[in-house]
């Protein structure tokens, strides 16, 4: 293989306050669980279907750790780049192996970005590692007009 890439971007809301823990060197982490939504049009009932997925974040990186801690609450919405990874290990009661898919924020390569506003003003919290802004993609486009079954 020539090259490969892993990289997640999430716009979602957060289902729970985040968890940030201590870790055995001392630094700070944070786990987040990220709710994101589809909405689409049934073509035989004609009535709205939505489908919502979890997703699993953690964050490393100190910076984004302490922004999360002071910031980010359940319910917010947000945006992050981050890389898939899965972790295993061995449950102590049963002897199995057991399995979670992360997304993970640190180093260079992660972001978070606040989407809600705060006060009158109107303007989003940026914070990030190495971005200065989102995407040039329309964030808040709703698919009203799908009539397909299955909303990809």
């Amino acid at each position: 293989m020539a090259g490969s890439l892993n990289k997640v971007q999430l716009i979602g809301r957060l289902g729970a306050d985040p968890e940030i823990k201590q870790m055995v060197n001392g630094k700070s982490v944070a786990r987040l669980s990220i709710a994101t939504s589809q909405s689409w049009k049934d073509k035989s009932s004609g009535e709205r279907k939505e489908k919502t997925e979890w997703h699993r974040v953690v964050i490393f990186n100190e910076g984004l750790v302490n922004v999360v801690q002071q910031y980010v609450k359940k319910g917010a919405n947000v945006y992050i780049e981050g890389q898939l990874s899965t972790r295993k290990w061995k449950d102590e009661a049963t002897g199995q192996d057991k399995y979670s898919t992360e997304i993970v924020l640190q180093g260079y390569n992660s972001s978070l970005t606040m989407l809600d506003s705060r006060g009158s003003n109107g303007n989003s919290n940026l914070v990030s590692e190495n971005k200065s802004s989102l995407p040039n993609d329309s964030l808040n486009q709703e698919n009203t007009d799908l009539d397909d079954e299955i909303p990809f």
